[in-house]
């Protein structure tokens, strides 16, 4: 690995609305290209719009998509890596999958493998192992949001010689009122939530992990009560972690908006991490954990 600077860009996904939302990404792009990033993480299903009722309709073919072709040619006029979630349909089924594109180019995708509340309604979930895939200076593999919460997941990624764990998020985890107190606690319920999880899944394998949410109201379905938890609601954030499972940089949690974070990844920290007497990765026995897959 090689020293790469990273934006976690913390945005919101309109409903159905895919052109409003690649012109927010080639706009996002520009800035992060500004600030000197190399790659730029953007938002679970952010092309489309997080569970839209039309969402088969909406999805499209990855790479032959316009979506992606777009997202190639954004990478390519900017010099940039980029991480894109989007609705793919392959073979009239429908898949949550993050894009990832160069500068030459398609690179490739993840597809969810675990979904979660209602996404199964309109996404099946992968039956591929995640992969790993090298752009240069680092080598990155993705865990879809609630993919996260099976360690499992960010292992295999280790395991076949990650760097950085690129980790978008679509989280609904709270909603909230137009009163600033509400924005305030619906804010703080990812990063927390961020903030727990995530740092071990850095610790535990030695990687970087990177992370963002979707921010703001998406739009409103009227399969479910205006209320309800399952509107497209999702209250941002972004941290990034270290592979010691300290925060290098991380949003304030304390609004919801569109924003953009920056880091600095530094191989040796990487090093660090994995040159101690106890790393994690050296001492497993496989042999030991055929449970796991039972």
């Amino acid at each position: 690995m090689y020293k790469t600077r990273v934006a976690a860009l913390a945005i919101n996904g309109l409903l159905g609305n895919p052109t409003e939302n690649l012109k927010a990404i080639e706009h996002w792009a520009k800035q992060a290209k500004q600030a000197g990033a190399d790659l730029a993480l953007f938002p679970e299903l952010l092309v489309h719009g997080h569970c839209a009722p039309d969402t088969w309709y909406q999805a499209e073919p990855v790479p032959d998509g316009p979506s992606t072709e777009w997202l190639c040619r954004i990478s390519r006029d900017l010099d940039l890596f980029l991480s894109v979630g989007l609705s793919e349909k392959e073979h009239d089924i429908v898949f949550n999958t993050q894009v990832l594109t160069g500068p030459n180019g398609f690179i490739g995708a993840q597809r969810k493998l675990h979904m979660s509340r209602d996404e199964a309604l309109f996404y099946t979930g992968a039956k591929q192992a995640p992969a790993v895939f090298d752009i240069g200076k680092c080598r990155v593999g993705t865990s879809i949001c609630f993919d996260g919460t099976f360690p499992e997941v960010s292992r295999i990624l280790a395991l076949q010689g990650a760097d950085i764990l690129l980790m978008p998020h679509a989280a609904r985890m709270a909603m909230w009122t137009d009163d600033p107190e509400s924005v305030k606690q619906a804010a703080a319920a990812p990063m927390n939530y961020f903030l727990r999880l995530y740092a071990a899944r850095a610790y535990e394998n030695a990687c970087f992990a990177v992370v963002c949410n979707q921010a703001g109201r998406a739009g409103y379905v009227d399969t479910y009560p205006k209320e309800s938890e399952n509107q497209p609601h999702h209250a941002g954030g972004c941290v990034v972690f270290d592979p010691l499972g300290d925060v290098v940089a991380q949003t304030d949690g304390t609004c919801i908006r569109e924003e953009m974070l920056l880091a600095d990844l530094v191989p040796e920290k990487l090093w660090e991490a994995r040159s101690k007497p106890n790393y994690a990765l050296r001492h497993r026995r496989p042999e030991l954990y055929k449970a796991l897959s039972e």
